[in-house]
């Protein structure tokens, strides 16, 4: 079974590049862009930017689960050495635990909007500024995995494939 797979590049993977990073900082700048679009709505009374911030959380909730099942795939095929294989297992765990909470404010925010499009409450704002660091708490675990580890690196596969790294 395994020889209808494509072949694995220098970089692990069945294609030329990892494609989480590009799907998940789709993700992250819509997140943030929907909280900045909320506080700036409530502070100038703009409600029409609560109508972009809403349609920011939709695409983002959407593109999450993209972007997990991607991450997956990569993390699968990263094949990490030791010293990587706790960050990456709690990037992975947040990540998951991210698409439902991504999902579940996304739904509040709609039954929010079908209320009333023109005002947010303020346990909402503080539950997606909350949001927001918990994404940026994974965007600091993913830039550690990268930067620090080197997951789908040519240097690191090759490392991995002459096992100089466990």
């Amino acid at each position: 079974m395994l020889e209808y797979l494509p072949p694995l590049n220098e970089h692990n993977l069945p294609y030329p590049d990892t494609i989480h990073p590009i799907v998940v900082h789709f993700v992250i700048a819509m997140v943030v862009f929907a909280v900045v679009c909320d506080v700036i709505a409530c502070l100038t009374k703009n409600i029409r930017l609560h109508e972009v911030s809403w349609w920011n959380l939709f695409f983002a909730t959407l593109s999450i689960f993209i972007a997990v099942l991607f991450g997956q795939l990569e993390a699968g095929l990263a094949e990490p050495y030791n010293a990587a294989v706790s960050t990456l297992n709690l990037h992975t765990l947040l990540g998951w635990s991210l698409s439902g909470i991504l999902a579940a404010i996304t739904a509040w925010r709609y039954i929010l909007r079908a209320r009333d499009p023109q005002k947010v409450p303020l346990a909402f704002m503080g539950a997606s500024v909350l949001l927001m660091g918990l994404v940026f708490f994974q965007v600091y675990l993913g830039d550690k995995l990268v930067w620090v580890y080197g997951l789908h690196t040519v240097p690191v596969i090759e490392a991995t494939r002459q096992g100089v790294l466990q």
